[in-house]
């Protein structure tokens, strides 16, 4: 009898998670931004509203997450597919909390930092180790993706807090947290900072970078943005997205690459 993924915690699986090369930043930091703009394309230009969004991107997401759990190795479609869907509803989680329930940023900012740190916590007490090279049984990869549920929804709320309730507009956030990116970067290499910390805080940083991008480029000009709109924006990264993933692919730089690997432990 064929046992379920999600029950077969101790099955022993090939590394999930792709090396954290520049190829995965470029591409997360892409996504970031898709995952804002496609929110608001589908929330505000095609009317679905935010329930009606969330629905549909929630549906999505379980879909190719369960392919994505039973699937026995890195496959870098379906892998990204997931970072993407992740991406677009982790936006939402926060867009419903603040537009919906009218919770404040820096309370969401808040929920979500202690949500993550949890995860973290459990996390380790359960794997005793938060590596991204590890990745190999159905409860860490689990961890893993509530993880990174986690970084969207406080990045989301961070970004927005920093660029609207702070006023400081989209331009000095994207400034700011790639200079913290920057600090991150400077530490790992020169300071020998912890891997895994120095990962996954990028990470999280790497979400309000994308969405202050994706907004500077989506938003009208009088709203402070370029007026792209959220339809282009979308698409000239989705491009961009799969069209790395096809050179990944074809070229067979799943796990490891020749390129410089920031942040790899």
């Amino acid at each position: 009898m064929m046992k379920s993924p999600l029950s077969e915690s101790a099955t022993q699986l090939f590394n999930k998670v792709p090396e954290a090369t520049l190829y995965f930043w470029l591409i997360k930091i892409m996504a970031t931004t898709v995952g804002e703009t496609a929110a608001d394309f589908l929330n505000i230009n095609l009317q679905l509203g935010l329930t009606g969004t969330s629905a549909v991107m929630g549906a999505l997401l379980a879909v190719f997450l369960f392919m994505q759990l039973r699937v026995r190795q890195y496959v870098p479609w379906l892998y990204w597919s997931v970072v993407v869907l992740i991406s677009i509803v982790g936006t939402l989680v926060t867009d419903n909390l603040v537009d919906n329930f009218g919770v404040a940023l820096q309370t969401t900012t808040i929920i979500f930092g202690g949500a993550l740190l949890i995860t973290f916590g459990v996390w380790y007490a359960c794997e005793k180790t938060l590596s991204i090279h590890s990745i190999f049984t159905i409860r860490r990869e689990l961890f893993y993706w509530a993880a990174i549920l986690f970084t969207f929804a406080l990045g989301t709320a961070a970004g927005d807090l920093t660029a609207e309730g702070l006023r400081l507009g989209y331009g000095k956030s994207a400034l700011i947290f790639g200079s913290l990116i920057g600090v991150i970067t400077i530490s790992y290499y020169l300071f020998k900072a912890n891997a895994n910390g120095a990962f996954w805080i990028a990470y999280i940083l790497t979400r309000p970078l994308g969405a202050s991008c994706g907004d500077l480029l989506s938003q009208p000009l009088t709203g402070g943005g370029l007026g792209l709109g959220a339809m282009v924006t979308s698409g000239l990264f989705l491009a961009s997205i799969a069209g790395m993933v096809i050179y990944l692919t074809i070229c067979n730089k799943n796990n490891v690459d020749d390129l410089p690997n920031p942040l790899r432990e």
